[in-house]
């Protein structure tokens, strides 16, 4: 018998063939979530300087890598696996932990791919309701089905910026049942690593995962690689499913020289997280109702979906896209990633210009 497939949500809401500037008009991108700058140059370099040894394969145990990982946050590197970025390895828990007969659970407000990698599993998505835009760990364990596989948890949020503290993910993990894997999606963790306890140890209970990458705070979105601490069982069963030559040689060289670098990744997060205040007190001065952000991206409320949608056009024809969030639940909601200063200021003016002429 055939099986259907299932409607898969798209991620992205915006197609290649949207991310074009009018004629004349420059395309600044503040919708990705990238950093503001390049990577390291010592990263640059020792990605660089495998380049003459690209006729051999990558090493399919990212032995430096690891090395580097778990040098910097004190833990084991037999009990890292590294992925294709974060979504990767998202994937492959998705596949291994979730089907048809192991739903998924999120706040109603996560990263959208939650629900993409549970619809490629076939597995029921099942969400819970959030206090505004922050995580309701009471919500999350009333949202419990005897059928409950795996909980997805972004911390801090994407899209909503906001953070859980160290006691809430204690209380969540001790109120789900053992048998359900807890995948704590830390992508923005280094922006926020100074508000909390790290959750590492977490993972020795076996039923829990911590994930992380270099593509927001390191800069190098574009070399995809991402990381994650897990159990050894839970690791094992990853192992079964993943590409052994996920990662290239060149992505693994560079990441590792980075994750050595932690000075210019502290500077990365100070200097984005300047120009995030900095935005939001503009923001909110514009009248805009702008939320706490433990991120590189501040949430905006636009007042309703109508007006959401009417300066995603408004800006994009000008060259100018930011993220509008319906695909997670918040239509009346935009992001907006912080970019360099001038781009940043160049996004609220025109958003200055756009509520100016729109006034209701």
């Amino acid at each position: 018998m055939t099986r259907a497939l299932p409607h898969i949500a798209a991620m992205s809401p915006y197609a290649l063939a949207d991310m074009q500037a009018p004629d004349g008009v420059a395309l600044i991108s503040l919708s990705q979530n990238e950093s503001l700058r390049a990577p390291s140059p010592v990263a640059v370099e020792a990605a660089q300087a495998t380049l003459g040894q690209g006729m051999l394969y990558p090493d399919p145990d990212w032995t430096d890598l690891r090395a580097a990982i778990a040098s910097v946050h004190g833990i084991d590197p037999a009990n890292i696996l590294c992925g294709n970025g974060s979504l990767d390895l998202i994937g492959c828990l998705a596949r291994v932990f979730a089907g048809p007969a192991r739903a998924a659970l999120a706040p109603a407000h996560a990263y959208p791919f939650f629900r993409t990698v549970a619809q490629m599993a076939q597995a029921r998505f099942d969400t819970a309701p959030e206090e505004g835009t922050t995580v309701s760990v009471d919500a999350l364990l009333a949202a419990v089905q005897p059928d409950t596989g795996i909980v997805f948890v972004a911390n801090p949020g994407n899209p909503t910026g906001t953070h859980i503290p160290r006691g809430d993910l204690d209380r969540l993990r001790a109120g789900l049942r053992d048998d359900i894997l807890l995948v704590i999606d830390e992508a923005y963790g280094e922006f926020a690593d100074h508000q909390t306890a790290p959750c590492f140890d977490m993972i020795a209970a076996g039923n829990t995962v911590v994930l992380r990458t270099f593509s927001k705070a390191y800069g190098m979105a574009g070399f995809r690689i991402g990381w994650g601490l897990f159990p050894p069982y839970i690791a094992a069963e990853m192992r079964k499913v993943m590409n052994p030559n996920n990662i290239s040689a060149a992505a693994q060289a560079g990441a590792a020289a980075a994750m050595r670098d932690q000075s210019y990744m502290r500077e990365t997060c100070a200097m984005t997280a300047q120009i995030r205040e900095e935005a939001a007190t503009a923001l909110r001065a514009l009248g805009f109702a702008v939320g706490p952000s433990f991120t590189n991206f501040v949430l905006m409320d636009m007042s309703n979906a109508e007006r959401a949608a009417h300066a995603d056009a408004f800006l994009r024809k000008r060259g100018m896209f930011l993220r509008a969030q319906g695909g997670a639940g918040l239509s009346h909601m935009m992001r907006m990633t912080i970019g360099t200063r001038a781009d940043t200021q160049q996004a609220i003016a025109l958003l200055d210009q756009w509520q100016q002429e729109n006034r209701t």
